[in-house]
């Protein structure tokens, strides 16, 4: 990658991150720590308003507006197989996201582009088991609890078909066994409990705040499974 590329993709990184550490760029461009310090002086000295606080790292200041970005085919052909992967193994919520997302990439590629991508677009398919069709609407709405850190409200069926409501605090998604599977401490248990997806009858976030103030990390909990796919 030339200088004129890395500087723009350093650029297109900041923005799409709160922070971002030197440690991170330098892993990602695979350039040492110090091109990354003259890389993002370059940046300042073109105008572009790059802060950095510790320990957190470089940001973007948010007054700063970086015109839509062009992709090359490599990068549209990449995104058109994930929408595969999307439809397969993401639910009805995430799909519409990410179809709505991928039209706003395709209305930035030239006609050309857009013209090689619906030939491409025949040229893939992906066979998914009927027990990988997941027809409800929860992923979206949990990304957005556990962000805004929202107890949710649930209505759940164990494997004896016994329906019970919950509250819970989400700490995280984990696909496993085939399925989705929420994590989340449970008011009603008072300990973490695994959620699957598809025995949830019904799921809601009135936005209340946690009240548990500090959680394990997801990855803890993922070395406490009983399988390991």
């Amino acid at each position: 990658m030339n200088r004129i590329d890395r500087l723009f993709g350093i650029l297109t990184l900041l923005q799409s991150r709160k922070y971002i550490s030197a440690e991170k760029i330098s892993e990602r461009f695979n350039i040492s720590i110090r091109t990354v310090y003259r890389d993002v002086k370059a940046l300042q000295e073109q105008g572009i308003p790059v802060g950095f606080e510790q320990p957190k790292g470089y940001f973007l200041v948010q007054v700063y507006f970086l015109p839509p970005v062009s992709f090359n085919m490599d990068e549209a052909n990449a995104l058109l197989l994930v929408e595969s992967l999307v439809n397969g193994f993401a639910d009805n919520s995430i799909r519409t996201h990410y179809t709505a997302a991928l039209t706003k990439v395709k209305a930035v590629l030239k006609t050309n582009q857009k013209e090689k991508l619906e030939k491409m677009n025949q040229h893939i398919r992906l066979q998914i088991p009927e027990r990988l069709r997941f027809n409800y609407e929860y992923l979206s709405l949990i990304q957005n609890a556990i962000t805004e850190k929202n107890i949710i409200e649930l209505e759940y069926k164990n494997a004896k078909d016994e329906t019970s409501k919950r509250e819970v605090e989400p700490i995280g998604l984990i696909f496993y066994a085939f399925s989705w599977h929420l994590i989340a401490w449970c008011h009603y248990r008072n300990q973490y409990r695994d959620f699957n997806l598809t025995r949830i009858v019904c799921l809601k976030n009135y936005e209340k705040p946690f009240l548990k103030t500090e959680h394990m990390p997801l990855s803890n909990y993922m070395s406490m499974l009983p399988v390991n796919f």
